[in-house]
């Protein structure tokens, strides 16, 4: 028996190109989430997602989520932890050029909305390691850069954390103008989150 079966791709807000997938037939409307990160209202915001004023009618919504869990009872806002990391960013960058901040990001893409606010509330370039794997989003294009002598730092190497212990940040560099770099570390991580207690 066939059926024809419409599918739409809804942002899911976790990664660039994530995507939700809207199936919808004879039998009924399901939603698969996949990894998704979607703030307050912004589901109100997809046309996509709705039948003329109102949701669309939604029979099955399979959640691919790892924070169904007591302990991620409240996840702070993307906002929320925004404006906590600029505030330790501005307060440590601002002591000397040698306070520097290494953003521990364990995967290759998801921080661009970290990347970009810093970069323009603090007027400071993030450094990465390379930047081709940026080359399909433009707009992150002038907040980023492959020059070490910055204060914001997301560069990775094999064993990040070794780097770190030694005061050395993952690119290998551990001092400017002959002055010892003061390095904090900031893991931007919801699962790290989750492990704490407040």
């Amino acid at each position: 028996q066939k059926e024809d079966v419409v599918v739409t791709l809804l942002p899911a807000g976790h990664c660039p190109g994530s995507v939700m997938f809207l199936f919808e037939g004879e039998n009924g409307t399901v939603l698969y989430t996949g990894d998704f990160r979607l703030a307050k209202g912004e589901a109100a915001r997809m046309e996509l997602l709705h039948s003329g004023t109102r949701v669309k009618d939604i029979q099955s919504v399979y959640l691919d989520t790892t924070f169904c869990d007591p302990k991620f009872y409240h996840i702070p806002s993307r906002e929320e932890c925004l404006n906590g990391i600029l505030e330790l960013v501005r307060s440590w960058t601002s002591l000397s050029h040698y306070h520097v901040v290494w953003l521990n990001c364990k995967a290759a893409y998801g921080y661009e909305y970290l990347f970009i606010n810093l970069s323009e509330e603090l007027g400071i370039k993030v450094h990465t390691n390379k930047l081709d794997m940026f080359r399909n989003m433009p707009e992150i294009l002038c907040h980023v850069t492959t020059d070490r002598y910055t204060q914001i730092h997301a560069c990775r190497h094999p064993r990040d954390d070794d780097c770190f212990r030694g005061n050395r940040l993952p690119c290998g560099l551990t001092c400017q103008n002959g002055n010892p770099l003061h390095i904090i570390s900031i893991k931007p991580s919801t699962m790290w989150f989750g492990e704490r207690n407040k």
